[in-house]
């Protein structure tokens, strides 16, 4: 059984883009299930689409009534709107049904032990963002990071993408890979903790480049 929705880094430089939102899904509407919004407990909508893999478990496994800890892949549209790809959940005690054998409990006590292998010590609304700085300005606490996808198999392009974050990282780190520890609040994300490692060379597709998320 994983202990983590977030696999650990494998490689140095390892880009990647992925985070937790715990709310209640509500599909735009019944045809289109694929498309809705994650709603936190403050009431706030996040746009966010439903990754194909995950629609058919979120359908035959979930109440949607309820929240659930989305593991996500998140985008910056517009610079006032986060948008959200769910591509799975974290939640042990509904998806794991072998966690009561595992644990050695009676499943009739079940209900208190699972709470907490539902939650991550990280908490919810945490992002892990690994990738190029490509843009700082720490008097508006504003920068963004490059995002290199993993290769699609029916494609032999890796397009990379964009987040724009709150944060603040000096001028002189520029085109540095940067390993970012991310809290969502509201639509924005906001840089809680960072770890600068080497410089890119972005005239060079150096094979020490590795991606993992989406």
């Amino acid at each position: 059984m994983r202990h983590h929705p977030i696999p650990p880094v494998t490689e140095r430089l390892q880009y990647r883009a992925i985070g937790l939102v715990r709310g209640r899904y509500l599909p735009e509407d019944s045809n289109h299930f694929s498309r809705g919004l994650i709603v936190d407990q403050n009431d706030e909508g996040i746009e966010a689409v439903v990754l194909g893999k995950a629609i058919g478990l979120i359908q035959r496994r979930l109440s949607i009534d309820i929240p659930h800890l989305w593991v996500v892949y998140p985008r910056c549209r517009n610079e006032e709107q986060l948008h959200l790809q769910i591509s799975g959940i974290w939640e042990p005690s509904t998806l794991d049904k072998s966690f009561t054998q595992d644990l050695n409990i009676d499943k009739s006590s079940s209900e208190q032990v699972n709470q907490p292998l539902d939650k991550v010590d990280e908490g919810d609304d945490y992002f892990s963002i690994r990738g190029e700085l490509i843009y700082t300005k720490p008097e508006n606490k504003e920068l963004v990071v490059k995002i290199r996808q993993k290769v699609k198999k029916s494609s032999k392009k890796n397009y990379p993408f964009k987040l724009k974050l709150k944060g603040e990282i000096p001028l002189e780190f520029l085109r540095r890979f940067v390993s970012l520890d991310v809290r969502r609040k509201g639509q924005k994300l906001y840089v809680e903790d960072n770890q600068i490692l080497e410089p890119i060379d972005s005239r060079k597709n150096s094979p020490n480049l590795k991606s993992l998320s989406r």
